[in-house]
């Protein structure tokens, strides 16, 4: 089997030529397994029972046996498990000289208990893979709506993913059991891996140290979204200060967005879009009321107030009631001992702008348009107190609605439910694919730890 030679000792070696062969054959003939091979699986050790249910259910026809011989899926297969490293795991714990040398002895002597051998040890070693690499971990991401999680594969679930797929070969390639951003670093982590060798042979370098230490990083937190969040979904990217509307796996559209403060940062977090406000009001944060507001209020009084189109409520409610400013005690309000609901009126100078996209939360973050546009002029768009201002909410509307959403100016605030909540998902990617590079990002929220990278590099 040709695999990653850096990775690996000089006996772990396969014929590839009778894969390639075997993957010219006509499709008929790879349809279905020799009768003596799916014998041979039947009395094979599967050593799980779920890896034996696997194989019952589908009536012990193989998954990388093709006709007489091991298919050519399996030596992406077993790079992927070689190179375990890559995704912060032991390859030792998916046994891979073990399973090499069974492919090696399959494919030269193409008895049936050797293939069936073979491929039983592939078949626990994979899943057991793509168990670790999908197991929950903490990266830091909030799951507003808890569907939204990556979930864990059992050794069954993973194999019924890769039976499942149109092509196993295109999938593997593609870490399709991964959200899309995962295997490009991944594959990122691979040519630092082929640019260091390089180095040793005299080559230029095009890679450092920092570098894969930051795509490991993001590795991690592009290990938070899941594989298959749905047909659509918004990515916020709150390093790159960006968001893209997914459609069946595939960014569509794109635009500029305006995230928080280095003092105010933009939580990484997954809710469902459930419904949009158009002409909404601002509920102004209680430190934003003490900072900003109070001082206004002890200063000018309800000529303040009323400039802004501020008025006081009876609490943070949907129902609130408006209450007279004159029975606030501000200074209070100001020092922190008391606080106090305030709304800014809708309108167009209103902060949340035309409408507001609401994923419920607890943390008061949700996406929205603003009428300081301005702001989207600038490189680094750290602006906000924590929430996404979008830079054309009008066209993210017709984008999650499917039509236009109407907006009578002047109007009051109206609640527009969608038919279908639509997923978001809020990272932080201060390494991502951006076309043929990787873009190497500012790490404005100091979550990177010591050290950063500023510069994109040319994938080959």
């Amino acid at each position: 089997m040709r695999i990653d030679e850096r990775k690996t000792k000089p006996w772990l070696r396969l014929g590839v030529a009778a894969a390639i062969a075997c993957a010219l054959l006509p499709q008929p003939v790879l349809a279905q397994a020799r009768p003596d091979v799916v014998a041979a699986l039947r009395k094979a050790d599967g050593g799980d029972g779920e890896i034996r249910g696997f194989y019952a259910a589908r009536g012990f026809q193989p998954l990388w046996i093709r006709g007489g011989t091991i298919g050519p899926e399996a030596e992406r297969a077993l790079d992927l498990l070689v190179t375990a490293d890559r995704d912060g795991l032991n390859p030792d714990s998916y046994r891979p000289r073990e399973v090499a040398k069974a492919l090696d002895r399959a494919v030269e002597s193409r008895s049936p208990k050797a293939l069936a051998k073979a491929e039983m040890l592939l078949s626990r070693s994979f899943a057991a893979y793509l168990r670790d690499v999908r197991a929950p971990r903490q990266t830091g991401m909030v799951y507003v709506d808890k569907a939204l999680a990556p979930t864990a594969l059992t050794a069954r679930g993973a194999l019924e993913a890769a039976a499942r797929t149109p092509s196993l070969q295109t999938w593997l390639d593609e870490l399709g059991w991964m959200h899309p951003i995962y295997a490009q670093l991944r594959e990122a982590l691979a040519e630092q891996e082929g640019s260091r060798e390089g180095r040793r042979a005299g080559a230029s370098p095009d890679w450092d140290g920092e570098e894969a230490r930051l795509i490991r990083i993001n590795m991690a937190r592009a290990r938070a979204l899941p594989a298959d969040p749905g047909d659509r979904y918004v990515l916020v990217d709150a390093a790159a200060a960006r968001l893209w509307m997914y459609q069946d796996g595939r960014p569509v559209d794109s635009m500029k967005v305006i995230v928080g403060k280095d003092t105010e940062q933009t939580p990484m977090m997954a809710g469902l879009i459930r419904f949009a406000m158009t002409n909404p009001y601002w509920n102004i944060p209680p430190d934003l009321v003490r900072l900003r507001v109070a001082p206004g209020a002890i200063k000018s009084g309800a000529k303040f107030l009323k400039t802004k189109r501020y008025e006081v409520t009876t609490d943070w409610s949907d129902d609130a009631k408006p209450m007279s400013a004159a029975k606030v005690d501000w200074k209070a309000v100001a020092a922190g001992t008391k606080e106090v609901p305030v709304r800014q009126l809708p309108g167009k100078d209103n902060a949340m702008g035309r409408m507001k996209f609401m994923f419920p939360n607890d943390l008061g973050i949700y996406l929205h348009d603003t009428p300081d546009k301005k702001l989207f002029a600038a490189a680094d768009r750290r602006f906000s107190s924590g929430c996404v201002r979008v830079e054309d909410a009008p066209r993210l509307a017709k984008w999650l609605f499917g039509k236009p959403l109407a907006v009578k100016p002047g109007g009051p605030e109206k609640r527009v439910d969608l038919p279908t909540p639509v997923p978001v998902f809020i990272t932080y990617l201060t390494a991502a694919p951006e076309g043929e590079t990787i873009a190497f990002r500012n790490d404005g929220y100091g979550r990177d730890g010591a050290g950063r990278a500023g510069r994109a590099l040319a994938r080959r």
